[in-house]
């Protein structure tokens, strides 16, 4: 049993017998679909937190015939399958965590030697018997030097590979190096059995391609068919509530929200510590949550405080995020900033729509730290007096209503841009973000009738509110927004909806520098 080469099975035993875990032992099968084919390269990205290193611990543990894990992986679903017996503890295992060889920015000129010695020093204890290679040879070279006088292969098992890319994000002659090192690793090499490789970011690119091109990538973007591994799946955060009496309905609220697919997926690290403490809140906070993700709001792209504030408001983005060159420093546009924020577990990607949005309650708190620093106190106020306006809405008082939006405009205007009626969909939105206790996400342009209508709001199922419809005018009349809502039927959709409906019609008139507001019942056909 080595550190790197056919390691133990510890790590993953702590994991294994905590008093809170989720089987995520399937995914093995999943490898062993692809052990010795040409879909035997795979790297899993995942945000901090996700399980990432308790994954390849597992992998490790399974793989490796350095410890026996017969016991460990007693009562676990993967079992039950029939390729388990057949790779159980078989195999050579090659385990790397890069962040153990880059405690800091120092190491960076050495870290890829410090690795190749260190798995080398180990190789050379491990197969005494070879001969043709030593401690001064490249890492490639040592392996295919074993596997010419064995014909042993390898289970490759990298954790945190793209470490590299965090750490030295300006270092572009460093990240070279290590792609190449990784190329020349991998690209080719006849003693690669299966290549387990996960990190937070997928494998660097240059223009369109991907630097290390011998790797399928899953990620949060394109999770594939290994979704409900990057985290819990709502089937099992419900029942390790019930399991620990807690209530599953505040868990949702607040640690639901990543879409893979069809998955809600949860991040396990939160839901393990609201499970051990039943304190609501955002686990998130403390690490370094706060520094990087005000960087990224700092570079300020054009318009992406407003998307920021638009999915405050519990709205979407669209996106293209094929552009994102995969690393931390290039970026040519908001939509690469907001794609990279995805794949740090800030926001969450909608593929389907292409659409992006602040998954759950634990992550608006992390950007409302930010945005409370940041100078947007406008914003901050505006969500606060949220709850006064839905109230004036639902009792249909059109005065309040248009004041409230009057002083939400006034607090935001320096951060918006005030100038046409995507700026007040906006506004719109940050103005009814109390809305998303009681109401599902906001449908934005939902077709209806001849058109679309602006902005809907439907109750949450047992919640008995008015569905709200609202049309926006920029320059012109709220009793005329409520005419083309009529005209239109954008009601029409949600007749079917067995409570009431409210038709809001919202005017900005920028000479006067004010909002009007009419609000009508919905009669129904």
């Amino acid at each position: 049993m080595g550190i790197y080469v056919n390691p133990g099975n510890v790590s993953f035993q702590m994991s294994r017998f905590s008093d809170i875990y989720v089987d995520k032992s399937m995914l093995i099968s999943k490898m062993n679909a692809v052990y010795k084919t040409e879909k035997r390269f795979i790297c899993v990205s995942r945000p901090r937190r996700f399980g990432k290193s308790m994954a390849a611990n597992m992998l490790s543990a399974y793989y490796s015939r350095g410890c026996d894990s017969g016991e460990t992986f007693e009562g676990l679903k993967i079992k039950e399958e029939k390729s388990y017996r057949e790779h159980l503890n078989q195999h050579n295992v090659i385990r790397i965590d890069v962040q153990r060889f880059l405690d800091t920015e120092t190491d960076l000129d050495i870290f890829i030697r410090k690795i190749e010695k260190s798995v080398i020093a180990e190789l050379m204890k491990e197969f005494s018997e070879c001969t043709d290679f030593g401690i001064d040879n490249r890492l490639k070279e040592a392996l295919d030097q074993i596997f010419l006088q064995t014909g042993k292969g390898f289970v490759f098992i990298i954790d945190e590979w793209d470490c590299v890319f965090r750490v030295a994000k300006s270092r572009k002659e460093i990240q070279k190096e290590y792609l190449d090192f990784l190329r020349g690793l991998f690209k080719g090499a006849e003693y690669v059995e299966l290549a387990y490789m996960t990190g937070i970011l997928p494998i660097k690119k240059y223009g369109e391609h991907s630097a290390v091109n011998v790797f399928d990538e899953y990620s949060m973007i394109a999770p594939k068919n290994l979704g409900e591994y990057f985290g819990f799946t709502e089937e099992e955060v419900q029942e390790q509530c019930m399991q620990q009496n807690v209530d599953y309905t505040e868990v949702k609220k607040w640690y639901d929200g990543y879409r893979l697919g069809n998955l809600h997926i949860y991040n396990p690290k939160s839901v393990v510590d609201v499970l051990t403490w039943n304190e609501f809140q955002s686990y998130w906070t403390g690490t370094e949550t706060y520094e990087a993700l005000k960087v990224y709001i700092d570079l300020n792209f054009d318009g992406l405080k407003e998307a920021i504030a638009m999915m405050l408001g519990n709205g979407r983005c669209t996106i293209a995020p094929a552009t994102f060159q995969n690393d931390m420093t290039t970026f040519q546009n908001k939509d690469d900033v907001l794609t990279l924020l995805v794949h740090l577990g800030y926001l969450t990607f909608e593929k389907e729509t292409n659409e992006v949005m602040i998954p759950n309650q634990e992550i608006v708190q992390e950007f409302i730290n930010v945005i409370r620093v940041e100078g947007w106190n406008g914003v901050i106020e505006a969500l606060s007096q949220s709850e006064n306006l839905l109230k004036s809405t639902l009792a249909m008082d059109c005065k309040a209503v248009a004041e409230g939006m009057s002083a939400i405009h006034g607090e935001t205007a320096s951060m918006l841009k005030y100038n046409n009626e995507n700026s007040l969909v906006c506004a719109i939105l940050i103005a009814y973000y109390s809305a998303k206790i009681y109401y599902i996400n906001p449908v934005l342009e939902l077709p209806s009738g001849k058109g679309f209508a602006d902005v809907v709001y439907l109750p949450k199922r047992n919640v008995h509110y008015p569905a709200l419809v609202i049309e926006l005018k920029w320059d012109k009349t709220a009793k005329g927004a409520i005419s083309q809502i009529k005209e239109k039927g954008y009601a029409s959709w949600i007749e079917g909806y067995t409570g009431g409906i409210l038709l809001v019609g919202i005017n900005y008139d920028k000479d006067e520098k004010n909002h009007e507001c009419v609000i009508e019942k919905y009669i129904k056909n």
